[in-house]
């Protein structure tokens, strides 16, 4: 299945990618390819919601992959140092692994409330930790406030 990231990708607009993949999940899909050519630049909530599709994708039986194509460099250093390229396929382009993305259609936004957004922020900012244990002296202080925030909300 194709994915075009278009425009900036953050914690504000990354509850539909989410929601899509698990709905793809539960519908059987196992295979992506994220084409990044449109995209602007990602923050590591949204790296954090690939690295968590990748390895769900490792854990799902059968197992499925997970390829970020045409990445621009800043987006393509974010990804090796967050360390996903050790858990994803990277595709510079010119294999033609994207060039399969046709039309797309729009995933609806959707507004959480601050709870729920946090719990979102703090799976994904764990599952970085998970791709990479190298992530968690980065992000330590980031999980740290957001599992007080869940907490004190709860």
């Amino acid at each position: 299945m194709a994915v075009r990231i278009a425009g900036r990708a953050s914690f504000q607009n990354v509850v539909p990618l989410k929601e899509f993949l698990k709905s793809s999940y539960a519908s059987g899909k196992r295979d992506f390819v994220f084409d990044f050519s449109q995209c602007t630049g990602m923050d590591s909530t949204v790296l954090g919601v690939l690295a968590g599709c990748a390895l769900e994708l490792r854990r799902l039986e059968p197992k499925g992959s997970l390829v970020l194509s045409r990445l621009n460099d800043r987006n393509l250093e974010l990804v090796k140092n967050l360390g996903l390229h050790r858990i994803a396929t990277v595709d510079a382009g010119e294999n033609g692994v994207a060039s399969g993305v046709g039309a797309t259609t729009a995933l609806n936004a959707k507004q959480l409330d601050e709870l729920e957004n946090a719990r979102l922020c703090l799976e994904a900012h764990e599952s970085l930790v998970a791709a990479d244990s190298d992530n968690r002296e980065k992000f330590q202080d980031v999980i740290a406030y957001l599992k007080n925030r869940v907490e004190d909300e709860a």
